[in-house]
């Protein structure tokens, strides 16, 4: 059986590396390639792909709320976060949207074909330094999980403070998001009080410790 597997990185040289590195295995095959979030569930839809390999930083829609939404449509999609970012907040939260493996980006090919031939067996595959993280923080009950962006906001709050940290304005929200103006601003003043922040740049901050956007370009 071929692996059909959507790459989704928002870096196309990336994208272009891993497709061709991938090519190379008889039983896999990229059939789709997606430079954000939304594209990448769009995608997921309609090609029914068995893995996608999700960087966790892009644009428009992050990772983690990608694997979250597109795992809560096509639960039997397998997702392994290929990413930069080794700082448990950023793992542990990918893990609880569901991603079956956790790999940084400085690991060698082999070992991403290991984790997709793992986790099409049904089973979870993560980095040796990965592995350390999780099993520290779940002997200390991680404890910053009261206090995450994924467990304080809800789903649309946290795609408008996403939104909002990447400069779009309330109209280009609302038209990005299919709502009205009104529904962002309802969305905007609720997430501010959650979170006690009324201003962009410190919203913009939070929203970059969270790991719902970056400064990358």
């Amino acid at each position: 059986m071929t692996i059909r597997i959507i790459l989704a990185d928002d870096h196309k040289i990336v994208r272009q590396g891993l497709r061709t590195l991938l090519a190379a295995e008889p039983d896999m095959e990229v059939v789709a390639e997606a430079d954000n979030g939304r594209t990448v569930l769009r995608l997921a839809q309609e090609l029914k792909p068995q893995v996608v390999i999700m960087d966790i930083s892009m644009p428009d829609l992050n990772g983690i709320e990608a694997t979250r939404q597109m795992l809560a449509e096509s639960p039997g999609v397998k997702v392994i976060a290929l990413s930069m970012h080794s700082d448990s907040l950023f793992v542990l939260n990918m893990l609880k949207a569901g991603a079956s493996g956790y790999l940084l980006k400085d690991c060698a090919l082999e070992e991403l074909i290991k984790a997709i031939r793992t986790v099409v067996r049904q089973k979870t595959y993560l980095s040796p330094g990965i592995s350390d993280i999780v099993i520290k923080d779940f002997v200390s009950g991680w404890a910053t999980t009261g206090s995450s962006a994924f467990s304080i906001l809800s789903t649309r709050e946290r795609e408008v403070l996403q939104l909002m940290a990447e400069g779009k304005s309330t109209n280009q929200i609302a038209e990005n998001l299919y709502v009205s103006v009104k529904t962002v601003e309802a969305h905007r003043k609720q997430l501010m009080n959650k979170l006690g922040i009324h201003s962009v740049a410190e919203l913009t901050k939070y929203a970059i410790r969270q790991g719902l956007t970056s400064l990358e370009d």
